[in-house]
């Protein structure tokens, strides 16, 4: 909502005019006031740091809480790992505000530190040489300019004095004139009073008149003195606003996450993981682990083997172990009966008919090794398979 101005009085107007006497502390001051600013500046980012470090502890604390719980918990297959990309997410995202806390205290931060030093000198005694430097230049240009002013003033005030008495001795010889109460030569008295008075008033006008001309003619000096000065001060301000505006953009791409690629990786990621999320595959994986595509040894009818007889001796049953683990070791040519997809990482994938190596004998769970032409290796229920 928008407010009119009050209007300014012309003479208040003028008494805060930049080229009125005194009038130039303002922009003398700016140098401390942008020293005093660029603390402000470092203050304010050292705090919005302290909330990004905060934030990176509490998601490292969140994902270190529940982590084991996610992985002891009832889900598996795609939505486990779907849940357990949030958790990894967060461990990358805290990584990253922690980077973004390191980079607003010790790059941001002390960039600004380090200008102040560069830029600002302190005098000894308080202060900066800057501002001691501009307020020198305008006082030394000001100075013949104020007693200039002061003698005007001084011309003014006493022309208008001269003015106030000449009106007096108008009106009263106004008054006095046809006046019975009046004698003639008090009538007189008065006239000459008022002539003298007018006279007055034209011989201090003629000086106020010459010490405006003069002052007239010394003001384009004036002007320009003043203005070189304050064109220094601003080409030293401009320098500031500059600097100040790289910093807030640093500090800017440092808190815009929305274009960081890091950020990007992490939440694409993410979402390509809960889109991997199949139904499907997790209902086989369970079947398979859990359910009926368990392998299993069914009930079947079993010979009777008498016990061996030790009769062989030491060397021959050796021999014989050495033979057995030879023809493993070659491995035996089997057949794919259905395809299998594994769930594990090791576990071997394969489809129906592909043929490769079982290089491990079945072991008490019903799985076997198996190793593909290419190097793959990885187990495999026994009973999906045949022997070429």
């Amino acid at each position: 909502m928008s407010t009119l101005a009050k209007e300014t009085p012309v003479e208040d107007a003028n008494n805060q005019s930049f080229w009125m006497p005194g009038n130039y502390q303002s922009t003398v001051r700016r140098t401390e006031e942008c020293f005093q600013a660029c603390n402000f500046v470092v203050a304010c980012f050292q705090e919005r740091a302290r909330v990004e470090k905060q934030y990176a502890q509490q998601l490292s604390e969140w994902s270190n809480k529940w982590k084991p719980l996610v992985d002891s918990s009832p889900l598996y297959g795609s939505l486990l790992r779907a849940w357990q990309c949030f958790l990894s997410s967060a461990d990358r995202l805290s990584a990253l505000h922690s980077s973004i806390c390191r980079s607003l205290v010790s790059e941001d931060g002390d960039r600004v530190k380090t200008w102040q030093k560069e830029t600002f000198h302190k005098k000894m005694f308080g202060g900066f040489r800057e501002s001691h430097d501009f307020d020198i230049g305008f006082a030394r240009a000001q100075k013949p300019w104020a007693k200039k002013l002061k003698k005007l003033e001084k011309a003014r005030s006493a022309y208008h004095k001269a003015c106030r008495k000449a009106q007096v001795a108008q009106d009263r010889e106004a008054h006095a004139s046809g006046n019975p109460d009046y004698a003639i030569e008090k009538q007189k008295k008065i006239q000459e009073e008022r002539e003298q008075a007018a006279q007055e008033k034209d011989k201090v006008r003629g000086r106020y008149e010459k010490v405006l001309e003069e002052v007239t003619r010394y003001a384009p000096r004036y002007m320009e003195e003043m203005e070189s000065i304050f064109d220094q001060s601003q080409e030293e301000e401009r320098k500031r606003i500059s600097f100040l505006k790289q910093v807030f953009l640093s500090i800017h791409r440092h808190l815009d996450v929305t274009n960081n690629e890091s950020v990007k990786a992490v939440y694409s990621e993410l979402h390509h993981t809960l889109m991997s999320i199949n139904e499907q595959d997790d209902l086989r994986w369970w079947k398979n682990h859990q359910g009926p595509g368990m392998p299993t040894d069914w009930p079947c009818f079993q010979e009777w083997i008498p016990p061996e007889k030790k009769t062989k001796g030491k060397k021959e049953t050796e021999k014989k172990n050495m033979l057995e683990r030879t023809v493993m070791m070659g491995g035996v040519r089997v057949r794919a009966l259905y395809e299998y997809m594994g769930q594990e990482t090791d576990e071997l994938s394969f489809k129906a008919g592909e043929e490769f190596l079982k290089i491990e004998e079945e072991d008490d769970q019903g799985w076997c090794r198996g190793m593909k032409d290419g190097g793959q290796e990885g187990l495999y229920p026994a009973n999906y398979v045949e022997v070429l």
